[in-house]
């Protein structure tokens, strides 16, 4: 079974989407899905809207919610890797490389990081390049940047 609740969240309509009793999926605000799903309110869903509510409101900095992102293998431990960065901090593309056993592998990690299917509870928002700027984001540099000062300005205070 899959189904999507919606969350109006401070960066816009985010969907998150179930599938097999685990979070498969964040679409972005404006992210169109290109297969229709029953919008349903599953107990998993309602948790994850409640988690995602006491994020943005600097109530929540780790997620416990059961994922089932879908990846190649590579993909899978560079998402892994990422939920091992600290909420608040950075860490850029060849530390997650390194992190993973493939120094070299920083562009490999950036398109992983691309293709997370779960941003922001696999914080990849938290991955920024070498000389610590913003680089890309499949939800906008926007979205990236009032994520990233969303959790420093929660650890600051």
């Amino acid at each position: 079974m899959k189904a999507i609740q919606y969350y109006h969240s401070p960066i816009g309509l985010i969907g998150i989407i179930e599938e097999e009793q685990a979070i498969a999926r964040i679409l972005y605000p404006g992210e169109i899905l290109e297969e229709v799903l029953k919008e349903e309110e599953t107990s998993l869903l309602k948790e994850a809207k409640k988690q995602m509510k006491a994020y943005f409101a600097n109530q929540l900095q780790q997620f416990d919610l059961p994922l089932r992102p879908v990846g190649t293998p590579f993909m899978q431990e560079v998402w892994k890797a990422l939920l091992d960065i600290p909420y608040g901090e950075l860490r850029s593309y060849k530390d997650i490389a390194e992190a993973v056993g493939r120094d070299k592998a920083y562009r490999a990690v950036g398109l992983a990081n691309n293709r997370n299917p779960i941003p922001i509870i696999i914080p990849c928002h938290r991955v920024v390049g070498a000389n610590g700027k913003l680089v890309g984001y499949g939800g906008g540099l926007e979205i990236k940047e009032y994520l990233i000062e969303l959790e420093q300005k929660s650890v600051r205070d």
